[in-house]
């Protein structure tokens, strides 16, 4: 059951988070997406160790619709190399897949 893909990735501030969900979702890229934080995140970037907050952002998608996902949410983060993650969802309510297939699927 790997048709089915959790998308993650974080932004400094909220606002950021939902302007990066809004049109993902509205554009049928993602079925529906969670806005997680503040979160403290401990890290290596450019050579430095360092800690932050970051707006966590998770979004819900088949793995056929993660290549434009991950095109988009790159194209449109405010970061320039953001971290954009996909974990395979092994397991679901069938219900709920059922949700996410329909919901991306091109009208």
């Amino acid at each position: 059951m790997t048709d089915y893909v959790q998308v993650s990735t974080a932004t400094e501030t909220k606002q950021q988070a939902l302007d990066l969900a809004g049109p993902a979702v509205q554009r049928r890229l993602a079925a529906g997406a969670q806005i997680i934080g503040p979160v403290t995140s401990v890290f290596w970037h450019l050579g430095a160790f360092g800690t932050g907050e970051e707006w966590q952002l998770l979004l819900k998608t088949t793995a056929d619709r993660y290549p434009e996902l991950e095109a988009d949410l790159l194209e449109r983060h405010p970061w320039d190399n953001p971290e954009v993650c996909a974990i395979p969802i092994t397991a679901g309510a069938e219900q709920c897949l059922k949700w996410i297939h329909e919901s991306v699927e091109t009208p």
